[in-house]
């Protein structure tokens, strides 16, 4: 069917008016919640392009993919602005995350490094964090600041991006909130993620059948931010995000899925 096919990931204003990577992954956090069956998802490579647009105007665009690397597997975001707005305010950030396959190659395993670098206007951010599961901790390094900490984590916790692609391997049920644990920015968050309703809804892309959920942000860094958000997710064993909406301090931004390989 054709919305097992579609895809769009988010990219945004940030609260004060930036649109980031970041803000994109502040859907993208959570938890192995053991408590949930993990859903036969998506497959490896995957490759997903956005279109980001301001009040109807594209602001931008962003590239979402996962492809094995060896052992493990590698996550990267990038997001650029357009060129019309780079001429008062560039945008340039990528985030990348490394983690481990798990005993079956199939599903997600333990995030091992998590690196941010963002560019948004005068605006800079470099920090990584490196895991250690089996001393349960984690070491988070501001690399511009040049701070370093080490902070302790349970098992299960994931970074932001990572932490996303392990929520679409979940099944999800209408009106059951799920629970996600996210470490960023030196703490361990608990995150409730609201699955609101199914919804048909009609893109340039195509017509897609999604579930719609919103996660409850409560962390500070990449997720830091207030505004309503919404993310409609493939009603499929895939849970492709073909679309994301975030409300910033003027309008809205949304995120939509332009093409890729899935």
């Amino acid at each position: 069917m054709a919305f097992i096919e579609k895809s769009t990931v988010s990219n945004c204003l940030r609260r004060r008016g930036r649109f980031s990577a970041g803000v994109l992954f502040l859907i993208l956090y959570c938890v192995l919640l053991m408590m949930i069956t993990p859903a036969a998802s998506f497959s490896v490579p995957e490759s997903l392009q956005y279109d980001l647009s301001w009040k109807g105007i594209k602001a931008g665009t962003a590239l979402l993919e996962i492809t094995n690397y060896g052992e493990r597997f590698r996550i990267t975001s990038q997001a650029q602005s357009a060129k019309w707005v780079s001429v008062f305010y560039t945008v340039d950030d990528r985030i990348e995350s490394i983690l481990l396959k798990s005993l079956t190659g199939t599903f997600l395993g333990h995030p091992v490094n998590y690196r941010l670098r963002i560019r948004e206007g005068r605006h800079r951010r470099d920090k990584e964090i490196i895991f250690d599961h089996a001393a349960g901790k984690a070491t988070y390094i501001d690399h511009l600041a040049k701070e370093q900490k080490d902070v302790e984590v349970p098992t299960s916790v994931f970074d932001p991006i990572s932490g996303f692609y392990y929520l679409r391997t979940l099944n999800f049920t209408v009106g059951n909130p799920v629970y996600l644990t996210i470490f960023d920015s030196k703490k361990v968050w608990n995150v409730e993620v609201k699955i609101l309703r199914k919804e048909r809804i009609s893109l340039p892309s195509g017509i897609f059948n999604t579930i719609v959920v919103q996660p409850l942000m409560k962390s500070e860094g990449i997720f830091n931010k207030k505004g309503d958000i919404l993310i409609w997710l493939s009603d499929d064993s895939k849970h492709i995000p073909v679309k994301l909406e975030t409300k910033v301090a003027i309008g809205s931004v949304i995120a939509t899925l332009t093409g890729g390989r899935y």
